[in-house]
């Protein structure tokens, strides 16, 4: 073999490469000189009104991303304030129990109370509600977060909440946070 002969067995396969490519586009092309103007103008947009179609579901699916996307947004941006004004919530309460023993007081716990009530209804308009938990409830760790356990008064509050120690609150469908409870044993 001389170096010519090698020289075109090398480029054989890029020559077979081009002849292939030129065949593809040339069946192609006579597939289009076979069908007629009108064949090859409703192909156009049958293809045409796909692209259309799937952008107009694309754009259909971006409106609705966005528009959950900024609803979660409002509901998240309340949870933080409503989350900071938790413990003035509990301070509340804990001076209503306060003020309660004191008979002297009765102007200012009218005055405390007034102020609290009008808190809750303004933080319920927004969303928030306490989650209701009372004495003798089954605890459910799902539901309830344990803070301690202690020997059962009675025998039928074996497993059951005995004190609700820091009342729980939910922002909408959302448990913002959970009742701490002490449970019997």
């Amino acid at each position: 073999m001389s170096k010519r002969d090698k020289n075109n067995k090398v480029e054989d396969p890029q020559v077979e490469d081009q002849a292939t490519t030129t065949t593809e586009a040339d069946v192609e092309t006579q597939e289009n000189e076979m069908k007629s103007p009108e064949e090859q103008l409703q192909d156009q947009l049958v293809a045409e009104k796909d692209k259309f179609m799937r952008l107009f579901a694309e754009f259909e699916n971006y409106k609705k991303r966005t528009t959950k996307e900024r609803i979660e947004l409002f509901k998240t941006a309340s949870q933080d304030v409503m989350m900071s004004m938790l413990p003035i919530l509990d301070d509340f309460e804990r001076a209503l129990t306060h003020i309660e023993d004191d008979k002297e007081a009765e102007e200012l716990r009218k005055g405390v109370l007034l102020i609290y009530n009008k808190l809750v209804s303004t933080l319920g308009q927004k969303g928030l509600s306490k989650i209701e938990v009372r004495q003798g409830d089954v605890f459910n760790a799902d539901n309830h977060e344990a803070i301690t356990q202690i020997s059962a008064p009675s025998e039928d509050l074996k497993g059951k909440i005995i004190d609700v120690v820091e009342h729980g609150y939910k922002l909408g469908d959302k448990v913002i946070r959970f009742p701490k409870v002490v449970i019997g044993q």
